[in-house]
């Protein structure tokens, strides 16, 4: 697969205005991620990362708020890769995008979700189409909408410096709190986790639960692969 790098002066105009540029009907205005303070440097290096599966007791925390989802987006076409440059990223036809399975995979967790009880007060995603059509197709009554941040950008082949406001702004919004009655999603992709925790996330679709901790600080609580739910829905 061609390398995905992104310009160094991309990166620089991205961190001052993060999440500003709209992608078809979804709306991408966000706050600056990096008005907070944000760990850099060697905390930014993988951890020894032990994986841990959800249970119904977390269900039932879940549905009284105050944490982020990590979603992987759905399975891929991988007989496509990212074009190098990348160029606009509404162009579909240049990146790996959701395969029918991946599809069907997105719609079916936004249902386990709901299932779930468990409230959303905001879905923001990737700008990558793989990242929006599977928040798109999980999260389709979403009041006000899905939201696109821009600087959620795939991290697998970028160079430590051009991974920077990616991680940054990944970190902000894992940590930012959220109130009480509700959560955060966030539609991403693997290698992002697994550059700031040590975590690549597997399978596509999984649901990581995140406790967000403010101040650039967040705990990895549990995962929540596809094949899950049902057993944590069960009566």
């Amino acid at each position: 697969m061609r390398r995905y790098r992104v310009r160094a002066w991309w990166c620089a105009a991205v961190m001052i205005a993060m999440g500003l540029t709209a992608t078809g009907q979804v709306q991408a205005q966000v706050q600056a991620p990096l008005a907070v303070p944000v760990q850099a440097g060697p905390a930014d290096k993988a951890p020894k990362f032990v994986e841990r599966m959800a249970t119904p007791a977390l269900l039932a925390q879940l549905r009284q708020g105050g944490y982020v989802l990590y979603m992987r987006h759905g399975t891929t076409d991988n007989s496509r890769a990212d074009l190098v440059p990348l160029g606009d990223v509404r162009d579909c036809s240049r990146q790996r995008v959701l395969d029918e399975g991946g599809r069907k995979l997105s719609v079916q967790v936004g249902r386990f979700i709901r299932q779930a009880g468990i409230p959303v007060v905001e879905v923001l995603h990737s700008p990558l189409c793989r990242a929006r059509d599977s928040a798109q197709l999980a999260f389709p009554d979403q009041p006000g909408g899905v939201r696109q941040v821009d600087v959620l950008l795939y991290t697998a082949n970028l160079t430590q410096a051009e991974k920077q406001p990616v991680l940054q702004a990944t970190r902000y919004w894992l940590s930012e709190p959220v109130a009480r009655g509700s959560n955060r999603v966030i539609v991403a992709h693997a290698p992002n986790l697994a550059d700031l925790i040590g975590y690549f996330v597997r399978p596509e679709g999984t649901v990581v639960v995140i406790r967000p901790l403010g101040q650039g600080q967040f705990a990895y609580v549990a995962s929540v692969p596809p094949t899950l739910w049902p057993t944590l829905l069960s009566p």
